[in-house]
C-alpha cells in the first residue's frame, strides 16, 4: 500500500510564524515491560534532509515503551526480510525490528517505505510505501513511528499529533504549536498580555483561548488553516477557560456577565449563550465526557474547590473528589475511564488520577506547582505545566505515572499546555 499526504498539516506552516525557541524533551523515568525493538538505518535514506530511521527511533525510545537494541554497523543494509539475519536478532533477545528504504522518484519526491518484522517468528507484520517531498520528512517518520507503537501495543500512536503551549518572554507572550516531540515550533499568536486555557477544536484545526490583549479576558477561535480568529465570548466581566464539545459545534465557557463565575454553552461562533450552571458558587474549568452529554468541573459549592459532574440535559450535580480541600482542573481520557485533576497536598500542587470505575487513585507527580493538564489521545500520557527552577517548563508522565519526561525552552517560561487530537488524514 502507498500513502500519498494531504496538506492539511502544512497549512499551520503558513499561517503560523517561525518561532526561535524549540522545545526540549529529556526523559527521566522508563516504563516497565519494554518491548526489545531494533530500527535500523533506511536504505538510501541520505538523499533526504533528514534521517527517518533516527525520528523514528526518538519516537520510540521517548514513549517509554519500547527497549531500543543497538543495530550496529550492518552492510548491506536490508530492504526485504529475506536480507535480515534473523538468527542474529534473535541472540539479541529481539522481539521486533524496523528495515526500510527510500528512493528518489523521477518528479523529485521521495517514496519511503518500511516493513515491521516479528523476529521470533519471522514475518513480516507491517509495511507501508509513503510518496513525500522534503518537507515531509518528520511527518512521514512520525507516521511510521505511530504504526509500529500500535502494531506493537494495540494502542494507537500519538508522534503525529501537535501540542500547543504559550512561552513567556520577557514581556511578550506567544502561542505555539509544536510537534508532540516538541520539534517545529510556529507562533499562532504573540502579544504583549497574557494568553491562556488553549484548547484544541475536535478535528485539530481550530485553538480556542483567553486573550488579554483588551486589557480584560476575552475568549478567541482561531482558526489554523486561515489564520483568522474571532472574538466568540466578550461579555462584561470576565470570559474564560474555553472547552469544546465532542462534535465541535459548541464552547462551554466561564462567564460573570450575570454576576459570578457560572458556566455557559455558546456557539463556536459565540452564539446563542445558554447558563448551565446556577450556583451562588464559583462553577468553573468546564470539560465534555466523551460522548459530549455531560461535563466535569470545579466548584466551591461544598466550602472549598472540588470537582463535580452535571448532566446537560439536567438532573444531579455529582460530586466526585473528596480527599483533600483542594481539587480542581478535571481532565478526562478518551476512553471515558479515568479522571486526571490536581490537587494540593500540604503546599504541594500534584497531578492525579481516579480510576472512575474502581474509585481508585493514585498521585502521578511530585512536584511544588504543577498545572494545566491535558491528555494525548490515546489517553497514555499527560501532559502538565510545572515548575523547574524557578521557571515554567512543560513536562508529560505516563497514565501509571512510570514514564516521565521534562519538555523545557531555555530562558523562557512555557505553560498552558494543551495536547491536539489525531488527525484523520
Amino acid at each position: 500500500m502507498q500513502v500519498v499526504f494531504r496538506t492539511v498539516l502544512l497549512l499551520f506552516a503558513l499561517v503560523c510564524s517561525s518561532a526561535q525557541a524549540q522545545l526540549s524533551i529529556e526523559i527521566t523515568g522508563g516504563g516497565a515491560n519494554q518491548i526489545p525493538i531494533g530500527v535500523l538505518r533506511f536504505a538510501g535514506e541520505q538523499v533526504l534532509p533528514q534521517s527517518i530511521s533516527d525520528i523514528v527511533e526518538a519516537d520510540l525510545r521517548r514513549s517509554g515503551r519500547f527497549r531500543m537494541l543497538f543495530a550496529g554497523s550492518v552492510n548491506p543494509l536490508p530492504t526485504e526480510m529475506s536480507q535480515v539475519d534473523f538468527a542474529d536478532w534473535k541472540n539479541r533477545n529481539a522481539d521486533a525490528m524496523v528495515i526500510g528504504s527510500v528512493v528518489r522518484l523521477a518528479d523529485g519526491r521521495f517514496e519511503a517505505s518500511f516493513r515491521l518484522l516479528d523476529v521470533p517468528r519471522q514475518t513480516q507484520i507491517g509495511g507501508v510505501a509513503f510518496t513525500l517531498n522534503a518537507q515531509q520528512v518528520r511527518t512521514t517518520a512520525h507516521r511510521i513511528a505511530d504504526m509500529v507503537y500500535e502494531k506493537l501495543t494495540g494502542d494507537r500512536g500519538v508522534f503525529s499529533t501537535r501540542i500547543a503551549y504559550v512561552v513567556k518572554q520577557g514581556s511578550r507572550y506567544e502561542l505555539q504549536i509544536a510537534d508532540a516531540d516538541g520539534v517545529g515550533a510556529q507562533t499562532a499568536l504573540a502579544s504583549r498580555e497574557p494568553i491562556i486555557s488553549p484548547a484544541w477544536s475536535p478535528d485539530g484545526t481550530r485553538l480556542a483561548y483567553v486573550s488579554f490583549e483588551n486589557k480584560k479576558p476575552v475568549v478567541y477561535v482561531h482558526s489554523l488553516v486561515s489564520g483568522q480568529r474571532q472574538a466568540v465570548a466578550n461579555f462584561k466581566g470576565s470570559n474564560s477557560a474555553p472547552a469544546w464539545s465532542s462534535d465541535g459545534r459548541q464552547l462551554a465557557v466561564v462567564l460573570s456577565k450575570d454576576g459570578g463565575s457560572q458556566i455557559y454553552l455558546i456557539g463556536a461562533d459565540g452564539s446563542n449563550p445558554r447558563r448551565i450552571t446556577n450556583s451562588g458558587s464559583i462553577d468553573t474549568e468546564p470539560f465534555f465526557t466523551p460522548d459530549g452529554q455531560s461535563i466535569y468541573f470545579t466548584s466551591d459549592r461544598g466550602g472549598s474547590p472540588q470537582i463535580y459532574r452535571m448532566s446537560l440535559s439536567g438532573g444531579e450535580v455529582t460530586r466526585l473528589t473528596f480527599d483533600g480541600s483542594y481539587n480542581v482542573s478535571p481532565r478526562i481520557s478518551s476512553d471515558g475511564k479515568t479522571l486526571v485533576y490536581i490537587a494540593r497536598d500540604g503546599g504541594r500542587f500534584q497531578l492525579r488520577s481516579l480510576d472512575l470505575a474502581s474509585r481508585q487513585g493514585q498521585a502521578l507527580t511530585d512536584g511544588l506547582r504543577d498545572e494545566s493538564p491535558s491528555f494525548a489521545p490515546n489517553g497514555k500520557m499527560i501532559l502538565y505545566a510545572t515548575q523547574i527552577n524557578n521557571r515554567g517548563s512543560l513536562a508529560a508522565v505516563s497514565s501509571d505515572g512510570r514514564v516521565k519526561q521534562r519538555l523545557s525552552v531555555q530562558a523562557a517560561d512555557v505553560r498552558e499546555p494543551a495536547w491536539g487530537p489525531f488527525f484523520n488524514n
